[in-house]
């Protein structure tokens, strides 16, 4: 059981107690306008607490009030608190103590988190890592077994390899509440014994499949895909995708992180064509740590979600009970209802959802944006925080493309980063040759993917639009999703050189050079992902770091996250591995230059 709650088994005596007005509550809140995600309505009633469980919900707990009760007295709205139905901890560059930190005072209480970044690079004891920082927290953290590394065997080389007997022993631990998004989905598509191995173990535990199907397809391999046993998706960007994913009995998962945007085009499926909203929910997927500094987190995305039309109460109930009942939690979490966590926001109005004061398990945990509880740090050993292996130094000369024989040009096929999403798009550019080398041109720049988990000292080379770099510089990042190597790109083979070997020097993360030096660090010394630093300190380094990819011109939303997903091979249209470039329309790798020229 997690740090501090205590089963209902357990005090489920107490509970009935105090409802029943022989025992006094330890918290009492009233005259508070509740709202109840179950019912979808909003009733003045009062709400008795006891062992971090809601015991009493009804019109009048002044049975429930002795002289130890702690009373709140409010006109407040009382909401649930809010659940992030998918994520990733890494993606804020942050452990799992200091993105719960952050995450508090904006209402989060629970979290359902896949820790696959940290998977790729430390496998299973990574994931136990993760998973045990988890469980210290004053909230709910609960994590998914990742299902995926690599994320597409063949087409990509990661630190440690995940397996079905990986899968099945994490489902015993006591915060796994089911497996990570099944990225393989040509995989389970193809019915591939290890994919289908790792969804049975998860079902035979009675956990919950996470789902990932990244492709336009809704026909019969989208069938396929969901026969293989995924509960969920939150790769769908238009209202036809989520559509299509309820009618098959997924939950469709809308997400709103620091880089998709992928509410507004899909929520149209309820608040048009009026299809059952429980099947609905909200989550982030990735949140860097100064959009939870700046912007909130779970927060945010219900928000969002009413000011694209959504009935507030259907997008809380989005964030909360639709996400409890989903993982098989609904009598755990999930809706201000006896017995359940104690988890409950105090807000003054229900559209702009401010977020006053927080609860979690019974507890005030934060008020008015300030944090009240400490939030555990695992002791993170030395192998978690010595990860960049990149067997020598590396130098502008491992950066060359050479060009074919003979050629003053050449036509190379270039990935197209394209603005707010997470495909990208297959290009090609008739690019110049110089001294045998092929040149960048114009807003095409070099890209490059340095192994760094097994020291061999390989670099792959390629092309990249969209990011708008001018002048000489390079930018280097070991967040590189989802195999976590070493992606760096720039305008220059020296400025990229020195950029790499800068992060093998820090232990990882992410580095932009310009003109020779160095104008930003954000070090990550966890894994090459994470820092176990305050979110603020995190987001400030952040800030700079994007501040300096505009002083190298670039014009990009939220453009890191763009480069950081550049060697994810499992999202088309064209990726860049360790093994070379990837057509991922396909799922094989495929030649830098075309043929015909």
């Amino acid at each position: 059981m997690e740090h501090n709650v205590k089963s209902w088994a357990d005090v489920a005596p107490r509970l009935v107690d105090v409802a029943a007005g022989r025992a006094p509550g330890d918290l009492v809140i009233r005259g508070g306008q509740l709202v109840n995600v179950q019912s979808r309505e909003v009733l003045r009633w009062d709400v008795a607490v006891a062992e971090g469980r809601f015991a009493y919900v009804g019109p009048d707990a002044s049975h429930c009030v002795g002289p130890e009760t702690r009373i709140i007295d409010t006109e407040s709205f009382l909401i649930p608190g809010l659940c992030d139905g998918h994520m990733h901890i890494e993606s804020g560059m942050l452990t799992p103590a200091e993105f719960a930190a952050a995450v508090i005072p904006h209402g989060t209480t629970t979290m359902f988190t896949d820790p696959h970044e940290i998977a790729n690079v430390l496998g299973l004891d990574g994931v136990r890592m993760m998973h045990d920082e988890a469980l210290m927290q004053p909230i709910n953290i609960y994590t998914q077994m990742p299902s995926c590394a690599p994320s597409a065997p063949g087409l990509e080389t990661t630190g440690f390899e995940i397996s079905a007997e990986d899968v099945a022993e994490a489902m015993a631990w006591p915060g796994i509440i089911g497996l990570g998004e099944m990225m393989n989905f040509p995989g389970v598509i193809n019915a591939d014994p290890q994919m289908l191995a790792e969804m049975a173990a998860t079902m035979h535990a009675g956990k919950t499949v996470g789902g990932h199907y990244a492709s336009p397809d809704k026909g019969v391999a989208f069938s396929a895909y969901v026969a293989g046993g995924a509960a969920d998706d939150h790769e769908g960007t238009a209202e036809a995708d989520a559509i299509a994913r309820v009618r098959n009995g997924m939950r469709s998962m809308m997400r709103l992180g620091s880089a998709w945007y992928d509410v507004e085009s899909q929520i149209t499926a309820v608040t048009e064509k009026g299809l059952d909203p429980r099947n609905f929910i909200l989550c982030t997927d990735d949140c860097m740590a100064g959009t939870l500094v700046n912007d909130g987190h779970m927060n945010r995305v219900v928000r969002h979600a009413i000011a694209c039309g959504c009935d507030p109460l259907i997008a809380l109930q989005m964030a909360t009970i639709n996400t409890a009942t989903h993982f098989g939690l609904e009598r755990e979490l999930g809706s201000i209802t006896p017995g359940r966590r104690a988890d409950v926001i105090l807000t003054s109005d229900l559209t702009t959802l401010p977020i006053d004061h927080v609860i979690a398990r019974g507890q005030t945990v934060a008020q008015d944006g300030k944090i009240s509880v400490d939030c555990p740090h695992y002791d993170w050993p030395a192998t978690a925080r010595q990860t960049v292996r990149m067997g020598k130094t590396v130098t502008a000369e491992d950066f060359g493309v050479p060009a074919p024989e003979g050629k003053n040009t050449v036509k190379a096929k270039v990935i197209g980063v394209v603005e707010n999403q997470a495909p990208t798009k297959a290009l090609t550019a008739e690019l110049p040759v110089v001294d045998g080398l092929v040149q960048g041109e114009g807003d095409v720049c070099q890209i490059a993917l340095v192994e760094r988990h097994r020291a061999t000292g390989d670099v792959t080379n390629g092309f990249v639009s969209g990011f708008g770099y001018s002048g000489s510089m390079a930018m280097a990042s070991t967040v590189a999703h989802d195999s976590h190597h070493m992606i760096v790109v720039g305008t220059d083979r020296a400025q990229m050189a020195l950029a790499s070997n800068r992060l093998g020097e820090v232990g990882g993360g992410v580095t932009v050079w310009k003109d020779g030096k160095e104008i930003a660090l954000v070090p990550l010394p966890i894994a090459g992902l994470m820092s176990d630093r305050p979110a603020a300190e995190v987001a400030a380094a952040a800030d700079r770091m994007v501040k300096a990819m505009a002083e190298c011109g670039c014009t990009l939303n939220n453009a890191y996250m763009q480069h950081s997903l550049l060697a994810l091979v499992v999202i088309p249209e064209l990726r860049i591995s360790d093994l070379g470039l990837v057509d991922v329309t396909k799922f094989e790798l495929t030649e830098l230059f075309e043929d015909n020229v």
